[in-house]
């Protein structure tokens, strides 16, 4: 039993030489692995346990200096990892010491091993968990939060920490240590969604709307705003409150236009007295706004109301193309090129406009 930490030792030493025989060191330390399998069944206890904490680190160890062989030493090192689970279990070893030394096991070795909590359930138990959690919550804590637009540096511990808390959370199924664990890196409008999401599936509908406007101030009408608006009005509809579903979708237009989310308000409020004074305001801003998004904007959001509205409006219609040929003449030329083809409602509207001077 004494002798397997020098059979590691030579073998890890050897790996990866030039002139080493590499299929006779991996012989040797399968075998390691396989023996410490049959130890457990004949000779099971602290000792035994110590024996395979000691190689599992000397593994651990392998993984970050080889070059050669780093991925079969990692498979290794979690075979030797079950097994020393099997051995705490079988042992009644000391559960806020087995805690401490898988904790210290991840965070000296962020390549390998992967430690999964299930297979320590039964020899952590609560106590176990306990500073298990409360050694990884405080570590974790007080690392930076990447902020909107920043570029996540991972280093080894950092990267270390997170695995650890990514397994927590999941083996625990605590929406908290989630949360903690999201919210650490909000580098882009899609991190704030996730939060948001994790929030509204929790039943936490409050928190995911304040996050989700926390994550649309932060893109700027681009990037995952329009998914976070789909879970903005998903809610405040659910939530009986519609009214509120349009001004955040409005409030969005006003910060950034776009077609989808003009699209978005006209939906939730277009068969309600609202929609008329609301539809004036948003075509009046992008005639003041008069940058290029919103020039480009206001022509879809015009030939959208002439395919759906045609000339049921046609004084609104008539003026909202006298102020796309001041914004945009190319695209009312055009436009009015391909009326003479179309619908009849068009030609309709095409002798309005010749009637008023267009």
């Amino acid at each position: 039993m004494h002798s397997l930490p020098a059979t590691v030792a030579s073998a890890l030493a050897e790996a990866d030489s030039e002139s080493a025989d590499w299929p006779a060191q991996w012989r040797a330390l399968t075998a390691v692995s396989v023996e410490l399998q049959s130890l457990l069944v004949t000779d099971p206890g602290p000792e035994l346990v110590a024996l395979i904490e000691q190689i599992v680190t000397q593994l651990a160890d392998g993984v970050a200096a080889s070059r050669r062989h780093r991925v079969e030493l990692a498979e290794l090192a979690h075979r030797v990892l079950d097994t020393h689970a099997r051995a705490c279990a079988e042992t009644a070893a000391d559960p806020v010491r087995l805690a401490d030394w898988l904790l210290d096991l991840q965070l000296r070795h962020p390549e390998a091993p992967d430690v999964g909590l299930a297979a320590y359930a039964r020899a952590l138990d609560d106590d176990g968990l306990q500073r298990y959690r409360d050694r990884a919550v405080a570590l974790f804590e007080p690392l930076p939060v990447i902020g909107f637009g920043e570029t996540g540096r991972y280093d080894r511990a950092r990267w270390a920490l997170l695995r650890v808390m990514e397994e927590l959370a999941e083996y625990t199924e605590d929406v908290d240590l989630q949360l903690l664990v999201l919210s650490k890196d909000l580098s882009s409008g899609w991190h704030y969604l996730q939060v948001a999401t994790v929030l509204r599936d929790s039943g936490r509908s409050g928190e995911a709307l304040e996050w989700v406007e926390r994550g649309l101030r932060a893109v700027g009408g681009r990037g995952a705003a329009l998914r976070l608006l789909d879970l903005a009005v998903e809610e405040h509809v659910r939530r009986g409150a519609p009214e509120r579903a349009v001004q955040v979708c409005r409030e969005a237009f006003l910060a950034r236009p776009s077609l989808d989310v003009y699209l978005k308000i006209r939906t939730l409020a277009v068969h309600t007295d609202r929609w008329p004074p609301l539809r004036a305001e948003l075509v009046e801003h992008l005639v003041r706004d008069g940058s290029r998004l919103a020039i480009e904007v206001y022509r879809r959001v015009v030939e959208v109301e002439l395919a759906r509205r045609g000339v049921q409006e046609q004084d609104v219609v008539v003026e909202w193309l006298r102020q796309l040929r001041g914004l945009q003449p190319d695209a009312f030329a055009d436009y009015l090129d391909h009326i003479k083809s179309r619908h009849v409602a068009d030609r309709e509207l095409l002798d309005e406009l010749s009637r008023r001077g267009f």
